[in-house]
Parts: C-alpha cells; structure tokens; sequence
C-alpha cells in the first residue's frame, strides 16, 4: 500500500507542478488549496502563499531552464502530498479525483509527455533497453 501512495503522491505532485505554468493554474491553485485545507496542514493562506512561492519558482526555473529546480519544486509537493496521505487514507480518493480534473483525458490529440530519470548501477547492458510506461501483458518463456 505504501508504493501505491507514493506514486500516488509522485502522480500529484507532477500534475500539480505541470499546472503551476498553464492558464488553467487559478483553478488548480483553488483545488490544491481545498485539498490541502480539508487535511488539516495548514491554513488555507498558508498553504496559498506556499503555492504562490512554488509558482514563481517554477516560472523562474523555466526562464533559466533550472531543471534541478524545477525537479526540488516537484519533491516538495510530493513530500507533502505523502504526509497528506499518510495522515488520512480518505485523501487518496480525493487526490485521485483531483488528478482526474487536472489531467487531461488521453484521446487522439498529442499525448502528455513526463520527463522521467532512471539511474542504473551495477549493471552491464548489451543491447537496446526500452523504457515506457505501459506495455501490456508480458510473458516469458512457453505456454
């Protein structure tokens, strides 16, 4: 349960950051807000002005193409959006819903792209390796 609550939180906190330098920001900023309010983890001018920080953060990380950055902003959120979780399990349905309404369907139009990071040690690789999201089933061997 814990693995699903991290990614849980890692899934938020990509999203919540994502929105952070869109348009639609001032509505995710009001959800963010709500969500973090009705956990208990500060006021909600707290938690406001902790985006609003986040925000120009962001923004100035972006102008300067600081992806360390911009990656300290995304653990941050993260970090606490995994204490939310973990100080009420009822805040993962409402996360889920919240990712749900700042994350845009997949459909036929251009697919949202993540940036992901692996670090490999100890192993030697001969050959190609395949990194994705989602392959379907996968089975070794006969039968």
């Amino acid at each position: 349960m814990e693995a699903e609550l991290m990614a849980l939180a890692s899934a938020g906190a990509t999203a919540l950051v994502q929105q952070m330098v869109t348009d639609g920001w001032t509505a995710a900023r009001e959800r963010a807000v709500a969500f973090f309010a009705n956990r208990g983890t500060g006021g909600a001018g707290s938690i406001e002005e902790d985006l609003d920080a986040a925000r120009d953060e962001l923004v100035v990380a972006q102008r300067d193409q600081d992806g360390e950055l911009m990656a300290d902003v995304r653990s941050e959120w993260r970090a606490r959006l995994r204490r939310a979780l973990a100080a009420d399990p009822a805040a993962a349905a409402e996360l889920r819903a919240l990712l749900d309404e700042l994350t845009p369907p997949a459909g036929p139009g251009p697919q949202r792209t993540i940036d992901v990071h692996n670090t490999v040690t100890g192993a030697t690789v001969h050959g190609t390796v395949v990194q994705t999201g989602s392959i379907g089933e996968l089975r070794f061997g006969s039968g």
